[in-house]
Order: C-alpha cells, then structure tokens, then sequence
C-alpha cells in the first residue's frame, strides 16, 4: 500500500464551513483512490486546515484530477461548504495543489484539476478533457448572456442578487456593509425632512447641511473653489472625468469662437495658440437632441455643452469660451469669462451638469462596468478553471456581477434613482448609452492611445495620465511576463479555442459585433492577446478607480455637479442672478438623492482587495507565482512615489495609487 497526505483547507467566510461528511477520489494519470471519507476530529470541516491519508495499493502516477463530495450525517440537515484548496502529498514525495475556491450545496460529485494552468491543446488525458468539457457546459448553464436593453451590452441573466452564482456574489461583510451605508444615509435625509421635500434651494449654504458629516478634505475644497475658472479647468484632467477633453487643431464649424471674443486685448491668436498645443475641447455632442427627464412634475433641462479652454503660460487650464447647445442661433449666446459674474457662474454650471450625465452614463457605467461585466461573463462560460487566463482574470471579476445587478434594479431601472431624479434619466438615458457605445473604441479603452489620439502627452498637471500611464506599463509588464510563460508562439494562441471563444463573445455580446470598434474577434499573436488582456484588468481596476472613487469628493458640493437643473439656460446676457441659479439648481429631494448614491458609490467595504493582490492562490507554478509578487512590488514603488508626489498637491490625486484602487469593478 502507498500512501498519500490530503489536506483540505476550507475558506474563511461566514458560512464556509460544513457538517456534513467529506469524500475524496483522487484521480492519476495510471489509476484512481478508492472514495475516501476524510475524518475531521472537530466533526466539521471550518476554518484551517484538515489532514487525512488517502492509500492505495499502488502509486496512481501524476495526478490529474480529484473528486469532492458530501454528505449529510444522520440527524444534521445538508448544509453548504466552501473548500478553498487541496494538497495532496504523493509518496514520490511530489505536492500537488488544488485550488478550489467554489461553493457545494448538494451531495453530487464535483470534479477540481490540479493547479498547472493548462490550454486546450496542452491538455491530453482523457479524464481532463472530460473535465473540461464538463466544467465548460455547467458554467454556460449558470452564466447566462441576457438583453437589458436593445444595443447596449448584453449582461448575465439574472432576477436578483439571489439568482446569481454563489461564487459571484458579494461576501456577509460586503453585503451588511452596502445595505448599512445606504440605509443609514437614506435615515439621515429622512429624519432632516430632505428626503421628500420638493421645495427649491433658497440659500446656497444650506446645501451643506445636507450631509454635515458625510465630508472629505476634497469635498471640503471643492466648496470653497467651485466656482473659480482654473479649478473647473482642472477637474477635466483630474476629476472624475478626465476622458472627454481633447486637443484643439481648429474650431468646429458650429462654435464660431473669434479671437476678438477670447483675446480682447490681442495678446495672442486662436490659431497661434492652437499650433503651440494651448486650445484644448470638450464636447458634449452625445447629449444633442435628449429629451430631459421630468422631475416632481418639472420639466428639467440638460444641454450638450461645447466647451474652449487655453493652457496659460503658467500651465492653468482655463475656460475661455461656452456654448451651452450645439447648433449657434441668437438665442444660444456664447459665454466667455468676461460676462457677469452668474451668466457666466451659470454657463458652467449647465457644463458641469452635462459632465454628470456624460460620465455617469458612459465613462462610469459603460465603460468600466458594463464592459467589465461582458469580460467576466465571457470568461467564466468560455475558460474553465484550469487555463492560465482563467487564473490571471478572475480576481479581477470579484463583486463585479452582482453590483452591475444592483445598478440594473436600483439606479437604471424604472424606479431606480438615476431614472426617477437625472436629467437625463427615463427616455435620455438610453439614447446616450447607445450613442455612447458606437462610438467607443478599442484605442478608447487603451489609455496609451487614448492619450496619443487626444492629443494630450504633453499637458502638465495631468495626474490621471502619469499615474495611469505607468500603472498601464506595470500590468502589461505582468501580463506579459504571464502569458508568455505558457504560449512560447503565436501560433498557440491562434490554437486555443477556448481563448478565441472568450474574445469572440466578447465581440458578440459586449461590443454587438461592430467592426469599427477596433475590438479583436479573434487573437493572432502573443502581442496582441497581451495588450487586450491588460486592457481588460486595467479597465476593471484601474480605469474604473479613476472614474468612481472621487464622485463623492467632486459631487458632494451639490453645485458643482449638479445631478439635474430644472430652469432653461438664459437666452440672452444679464438676465442671471443668484436667485436664478438657486431656482435652477435641481430640488431639495433631488440633490440629497444623488448625493447620497454618490456616497454609497465611494465607499469601498473592508474586505477591499487591492491592485495585484491576490488572497486566492489559483497559480502554482513557480514563475507566475514570482512574477505575482515582481508585479505587487512594483505597484508598491508606484504607490509611494504618488503619496509622495501629492504631498505637495493642494489636491492630492489618489484614484490612481495601487494600495488605494480595487482588483475589480466592486462598487
């Protein structure tokens, strides 16, 4: 007889542990165990680990696979277990690791493969491909493609939270978390009388008493600064939108800006300044011809804003020209900084609400969530648990199923909060999704060619481009190093079906099979399943910390982003005053409703999980498992030299820093 030493470690999550009794097969290249019970003296297999001894009358050879089960004990209900792993130690002295990570509810026999990523075509025991095949048509059962809407990106089917795999759903922390910040946010707002009031603002400082104690350092300086041109300049490079502004190399036809109305003193020209790379756009032409959303009964208004700035020569990016609808006309004037002091408050305010919904809908929710969510559902229904990408991609899909779910049932839906108090909610909010995805790029989504093709490389006090540019070299550092470690040629990657399924999913369901898209429908080379993979996990950390994590800081001073505005912009000069703009601003229900989804949005739950850390131990070899941590510490290096970049910052830019973004779209 020979033996082998089986340790089974269960995960630390509440409910992991179970009861009931555990059986073992192990499964080798020349034979199998006997079904085995492994004996836990604690009578329960919790959290740590539980060693058992598997004999067999001869050795079984290279392990392949094993085979879990349970089963209830007389008088103990079936309950649910979370093994994490398995170690199985050989008498040729070999380890095996078997990464488990997966919820068992039932008494039915499942199968788990050893750690060694392997492709399709590396995979050539026949028990393995049964496996395989197996493990792939469960999953496409579970992970189902479905159609919110009509030409936006397909999502997983599912009712509820409840309905989605258990693997993909938020942990007790999470949940208890999320429920407990959105409850007692929605409590405060009620005991104040805020919550169903629909009164106007009659004074701009009461606004702040909204959530007195729900502030941050930069909330706090948006407050005081809201309202100064250099700082409405700024929040394009680095506030939560930083994607839309671009280059200026001539004026569009329907801005009819001269340089009399931005240089009045001919200290310089437009097409001077534009030569030197000084005149700089953004465009809200996505947001022409919307139907605004009605409101407490009122209708509300959202513009599609064309927006001029000049780079000082003390490098301020400053706003010099507004024109609120896209088509010039008598009764759209534009407005430049030297108009009065509320035609041209009010001119920027109609911008930063136009902001709102521009990056609520498509930089956040399109995007980084939307198109995070088609990356995973076509992951998990097309790669199974045993292929090098499935190990590289899933941690980066954690949470991110479930909170697409909730946004789908509470912020989109009919009688969700986006639909019942934005502007563009209701009828406008799909229109701008749609319009939204036909025209994103695959070089929209690669933030080296995003900035190359907007032509800001050489803007300064760009912090969104420096830090993401970096972060986008140290994960394709990582990815690279990864993958090139298991397909040596291009042609291996032209072989694996299993790879070339994934992407053409994703070009299927995620992007409609659009071909302008730029997106792959399959992989040729090594280099480019490389660039689109560390797009992928970019896109779901990264990217979406960038757009998410400061739209409390930005939003929570209600004036500066407003989520709706329920007065016409003026038509004519001089008719503003502040009373205009408070009869503007949208009502009392309706700024603490977004600014209460803001906070919910910005607060990450304490079982966080940083950028490159990874609690899940999925890889065994020994090189990927180094070049996990070559890759955490040069997140760490980065990290540092950001915290020591802000120091000196009035507004330190942290969205970007390693130990402060999340693995995955969670939130």
């Amino acid at each position: 007889m020979v033996d082998y030493e089986v340790t089974v470690s269960t995960g630390n999550l509440l409910g992991a542990r179970t009861f009931n009794s555990v059986f073992i097969k192990l499964v080798g290249e020349n034979g199998e165990s006997e079904r085995t019970c492994l004996m836990d003296h604690n009578l329960s297999f919790g959290g740590g680990a539980v060693c058992s001894t598997v004999s067999c009358p001869v050795s079984i050879g290279k392990l392949v696979l094993i085979e879990l089960d349970k089963q209830p004990l007389p008088l103990f209900p079936e309950d649910v277990w979370f093994p994490a792993k398995v170690e199985v130690k050989s008498p040729e002295g070999d380890t095996y690791n078997f990464p488990i990570y997966h919820w068992i509810s039932d008494s039915k026999v499942h199968r788990f493969r050893e750690g060694t990523a392997l492709t399709v075509f590396e995979d050539n025991h026949h028990l393995g491909r049964y496996s395989r095949q197996q493990e792939l048509k469960q999953r496409e059962q579970d992970y189902r493609w479905d159609v919110y809407v009509e030409g936006i990106p397909h999502c997983i089917k599912a009712e509820n939270p409840l309905s989605l795999p258990c693997e993909v759903r938020f942990s007790f922390t999470k949940t208890t978390e999320f429920r407990y910040t959105a409850f007692t946010s929605l409590t405060e707002l009620q005991l104040k009388g805020l919550a169903n009031c629909k009164k106007n603002w009659t004074n701009i400082q009461d606004i702040s008493q909204v959530f007195c104690y729900k502030r941050t350092d930069i909330s706090d300086y948006v407050k005081e600064h809201w309202k100064e041109d250099d700082f409405f300049g700024y929040q394009y490079l680095n506030g939560v939108n930083p994607m839309l502004i671009r280059r200026c190399t001539s004026l569009p036809d329907h801005f009819p800006v001269t340089d009399g109305m931005v240089f009045p003193s001919g200290q310089c020209s437009l097409k001077d300044e534009m030569k030197k790379g000084n005149i700089f756009l953004s465009d809200y032409k996505r947001l022409d011809g919307l139907t605004a959303n009605t409101i407490n009964g009122k209708k509300q208004y959202l513009m599609a804003p064309l927006v001029l700035f000049h780079k000082t020569p003390d490098d301020k990016l400053m706003p010099i020209a507004i024109q609120l609808k896209q088509t010039p006309a008598v009764d759209n004037p534009i407005f430049f900084p030297t108009d009065s002091e509320y035609d041209w408050l009010m001119a920027k305010i109609f911008v930063r609400s136009a902001d709102f919904s521009e990056h609520q809908l498509n930089v956040h929710l399109l995007c980084t969530h939307l198109l995070a969510e088609v990356f995973a559902v076509s992951l998990l229904r097309n790669v199974p648990m045993v292929h090098p990408l499935y190990k590289l991609l899933i941690p980066h899909t954690r949470y991110t199923l479930q909170i697409n779910n909730l946004a789908r049932l509470l912020l989109i839906s009919k009688t969700g909060v986006f639909t019942q108090f934005a502007a563009s909610g209701g009828e406008g909010m799909m229109t701008i999704l749609k319009r939204s995805l036909s025209s994103v790029t695959y070089s929209s989504l690669c933030i080296p060619d995003d900035i190359a093709e907007r032509g800001l490389e050489a803007v300064p006090n760009f912090y969104y481009r420096d830090d993401g540019l970096k972060l986008w070299d140290i994960i394709h550092r990582f990815v690279e190093g990864v993958l090139s470690f298991y397909y040596k040629n291009d042609a291996e990657v032209q072989q694996d079906s299993e790879l070339q399924k994934w992407i053409l999913d994703i070009f299927k369901y995620g992007f409609l099979s659009q071909a302008c898209t730029g997106i792959p429908q399959k992989f040729t080379s090594v280099a480019e399943l490389v660039k689109f993979v560390t797009m992928v996990i970019f896109t779901g950390s990264a990217q979406h910390s960038a757009v998410n994590s400061g739209q409390y800081d930005y939003g929570g001073w209600m004036p500066n982003t407003p989520i709706s505005l329920q007065l016409p912009p003026p038509t004519t000069k001089g008719t503003t005053s502040e009373a205009t703009m408070l009869q503007t601003f949208p009502d009392i229900n309706t700024t603490v409703q977004g600014m209460a989804t803001l906070w919910l949005l910005s607060k990450d739950s304490s079982d966080f999980v940083p950028l490159g850390h990874y609690p899940e131990d999925h890889f065994s070899e020994k090189i990927p498992c180094q070049l996990i941590m070559d890759f955490q510490e040069e997140l760490e290096v980065l990290s540092v030299a950001i915290k020591v970049r802000n120091q000196s910052l009035d507004v330190p830019y942290t969205y970007l820093d390693p130990m402060e973004l999340e693995n995955s779209v969670a939130i």
